[in-house]
């Protein structure tokens, strides 16, 4: 392995004294390092590869459904369509609950529950 390193060294070394590393883009910027410490290490090449790729995980695409969901409901006057949106909402969370295989205790809140208990409790 030692003999790889000189190696990738001096090919380095070469290329430097060459120029290879010059005029290249984003040169004399700061880095932007990604937080990945949500992601378990083994998977982290795997998702680093696929984010390259363009691919979004099921659960982001969801997040960003269920945000969007949200702000069209919360704009909507009509109950009929209001009761439709909602309806909508509620299932991309289910499913995104279910992709997730956490305790029910960490599920993120269904809406219609709270709206049930406000109807009901009065």
């Amino acid at each position: 392995m030692i003999c790889f390193q000189r190696i990738a060294e001096r090919r380095i070394i070469e290329a430097i004294r060459e120029g290879a590393f010059d005029n290249l883009p984003g040169a004399g910027q700061p880095l932007r390092l990604e937080d990945d410490s949500h992601v378990p290490e083994d998977l982290r090449i795997a998702y680093k590869i696929l984010k390259n790729a363009g691919y979004v995980p099921q659960e982001v695409a969801l997040g960003k459904e269920i945000a969007k969901a949200e702000d069209l409901l919360a704009g909507m006057e009509d109950t009929t369509a209001k009761y439709h949106q909602l309806k909508k909402l509620n299932f991309l969370v289910m499913k995104l609950n279910m992709l997730r295989r956490t305790p029910t205790s960490l599920e993120k809140a269904q809406r219609y529950e709270k709206k049930l208990v406000e109807r009901f409790g009065r």
